[in-house]
């Protein structure tokens, strides 16, 4: 995805083939969810057992109505018990059924107690208390009831001794809390490291998949993407899509379930509070869509800043040398400290957002909550609400306010992982594979190589290689030369495919080069670069690249291009570690270890790239025995600068400007006195000889 390309705040697209890759993944997603709904569910419970510990147990307030009143089939009554005389004895948080209205109504035809009641059960009760008890009544199941000013009367143990009912109650309330708090721990543990299993394993397969699809595709491709842009979509695009997955998905389905059970529950306990809740809630809604808007432009400009300077910083720390050796330490100081300015700005800009938004939120909140104190305050003045449902309302909207407080952070994340993963499947859509059709997998391969008319050329308008034909037999060594740009190293690519020609054929034993599989036809046909390139890890891995080979071949392999000296004089032999890129080798030590490699893997033919060219004169001399040794029985392309390399070849070919302009041995070329003689004499024109 380009820079200026603007990624969604949510793409559906993106999301589905997200979701393709959780499908192994499913179970323990499904298990993710369950253990999400169980632990919403018992986080919404403990608002309900609070209320009903203080309704029930610690301001337990009972009244009692005439079981003649049409309100006497209580459908909404927990608990409540008869009098011989016919009344109905309910906790007063019990009669929601009842409006206000009615209420003065039917105290007013003496209906309905005009004062509050106290209700327990007598067992374990000393007789003697209960018969001192003033205007108690008895009520059915051993229950007894008194006035509140009666019990407000008795003295502390009296008291305590007749409400030792709500005392047991409430501690089975309180072990209720508790094994909720417990329920909600195990469960969230258990969605948090099910998530995490999910998205690692989701994470994982990704980056194979990219590594994978990376590792196929054409030169041409590779040539025109940024290295650091690739390591930057397998490493941190992918990461930011890991953090959507564990910071954000499950998070967010939590949320939604915790403000949909909000929003159930209150209205399971008030429908009246409920509603005017509610009507505080289009502001946070308004605000919100305008915090989106301004954080997708402020996001927007702080990435694009950032990418300015990290590629700003990646691109001079690599040339620092040159900054140095041209004095050019202000300029480019001052250059970076303005994009450095600018990222400062961009930055500041979405602080800025978050910073009004947050505050905002909390100022909402506190509206919300003071409405529904107001509101109860009235309501439970009225009789017409009790003080545990308000205790229960003012944490249930707090637990609804919560998500939207971390809606900047999430929505950060979400913007991040939508950039990231527009990048990393729009990498993964790129298809520039070499096809890879043929059929011939174990062919024994003789070694006889043809190029047939082959043009080519890296961009199009600008051939490289122009009717180019020449073959070589089995067993036979052509050395090809020419000035820098004639196409030399073109044919070494060309050869194993890692570039397509243009028109023209390439055949290995009279069959061209598409009828073998490519895995087939790198194995047989294998190149020694000028630029060797080394991996981290054992002198010994670098030789083998992952190949089953025994310590002996492995041994014999260096010991043919005289790579053995150098490895035995190291500490470690073939276990010692090589530094990034070989630092802590020598040029002619790392173009011995190619050797080797080439060496061991014995291909059918090998094509030596220049491959002699950071060696100096007395390894050349060092390793040309072993060289002949190495060419001998296997098809050979020299391509080499130092004539000296390449005087003893079968056959020579010249080119210039991406023709075959001459071709014959050493003696042969020389005597035309053209191209080939030119060079030559350009090199020993020092007296060399």
């Amino acid at each position: 995805m380009s820079e200026n390309k603007k990624a969604k705040d949510f793409d559906s697209g993106i999301i589905l083939k997200l979701l393709r890759f959780t499908k192994k993944y499913r179970l323990w997603f499904v298990a993710a969810v369950i253990a999400l709904l169980f632990s919403t569910v018992a986080e919404l419970a403990l608002p309900i057992i609070l209320q009903k510990s203080i309704d029930r147990n610690i301001m337990a307030r009972w009244v009692w109505i005439d079981s003649s009143l049409e309100y006497s089939d209580l459908p909404d009554a927990d608990e409540y018990h008869h009098s011989e005389d016919g009344r109905i004895f309910l906790l007063v948080s019990d009669l929601k059924g009842i409006s206000s209205s009615d209420r003065v109504k039917i105290k007013a035809e003496a209906m309905m107690a005009s004062e509050e009641w106290y209700v327990f059960p007598d067992s374990d009760i000393d007789p003697a208390l209960l018969s001192s008890l003033h205007e108690r009544t008895v009520l059915d199941n051993s229950f007894n009831a008194i006035p509140m000013r009666i019990l407000k009367q008795l003295n502390g143990e009296d008291r305590k001794a007749l409400r030792s009912d709500d005392v047991v109650r409430l501690k089975k309330r309180v072990i209720q809390y508790f094994l909720l708090l417990m329920v909600i721990l195990v469960f969230s543990f258990v969605q948090i490291m099910t998530m995490a299993w999910t998205s690692q394993g989701v994470m994982k397969d990704i980056r194979l998949t990219m590594f994978s699809h990376i590792m196929h595709q054409s030169l041409s491709f590779l040539g025109d993407t940024p290295v650091g842009a690739l390591v930057s979509k397998i490493t941190s695009d992918v990461e930011t899509i890991n953090e959507f997955f564990t910071s954000v998905t499950i998070s967010m389905l939590k949320d939604i379930a915790i403000m949909s059970g909000v929003i159930i529950t209150l209205f399971i306990l008030n429908p009246l509070l409920a509603g005017i809740t509610l009507l505080t809630l289009p502001p946070i809604l308004i605000g919100s869509i305008f915090f989106r808007n301004r954080a997708r432009s402020a996001y927007r400009k702080q990435r694009h800043w950032i990418s300015r300077v990290n590629s700003f910083l990646s691109e001079h720390v690599a040339g620092m040398e040159i900054i140095q050796i041209f004095g050019k330490e202000k300029s480019t100081g001052d250059q970076f400290n303005k994009d450095n300015e600018e990222l400062l700005k961009a930055s500041m800009a979405e602080m800025y957002v978050f910073a009004v938004f947050r505050p905002m939120v909390d100022l909402f909140t506190s509206v919300s909550l003071a409405v529904v104190i107001y509101t109860g305050s009235i309501m439970l003045n009225r009789q017409v609400l009790s003080l545990g449902i308000l205790i229960a309302f003012i944490d249930l909207i707090q637990k609804f306010y919560r998500p939207v407080m971390d809606m900047s952070e999430k929505f950060s994340i979400m913007q991040s992982a939508m950039a990231g993963g527009e990048r990393v499947f729009s990498l993964l859509e790129e298809d520039h594979r070499i096809a890879d059709k043929g059929e011939l997998e174990d062919e024994r391969i003789q070694g006889e190589i043809e190029f047939r008319n082959v043009c080519f050329s890296y961009r199009e308008g600008e051939p490289v290689l122009k009717d180019l034909s020449f073959r070589a037999k089995p067993g036979e060594t052509i050395a090809i030369v020419g000035y820098t740009g004639a196409g030399k190293t073109t044919i070494a690519s060309l050869a194993t495919r890692l570039w397509d020609i243009d028109s023209g054929q390439i055949l290995l034993d009279g069959k061209p080069l598409e009828n073998y599989s490519l895995s087939h036809l790198r194995k047989s046909i294998q190149s020694v670069q000028q630029d060797v390139f080394l991996f981290s890890g054992s002198l010994k891995e670098n030789i083998t690249l992952g190949s089953e080979m025994s310590d002996e071949d492995l041994r014999k392999a260096a010991s043919t291009v005289q790579a053995d000296r150098f490895i035995d004089s190291l500490e470690k032999g073939y276990e010692t570690e090589i530094q990034e890129r070989g630092k802590n080798l020598s040029g002619g030590q790392k173009q011995l270890l190619s050797f080797a490699r080439a060496v061991a893997h014995n291909p059918a033919v090998l094509i030596l790239d220049e491959a002699t060219a950071n060696i100096d004169t007395e390894t050349e001399k060092l390793i040309q025995k072993a060289m002949d040794k190495l060419l001998e029985g296997r098809t050979s392309l020299v391509i080499a600068h130092r004539i000296s390399t390449i005087q003893r070849a079968d056959r020579i070919l010249v080119l210039s400007e991406g023709h075959l302009l001459e071709s014959g041995t050493h003696k042969e070329l020389i005597s035309k006195e053209g191209l080939y003689y030119n060079l030559y004499n350009y090199q020993y024109a020092a007296g060399e000889s």
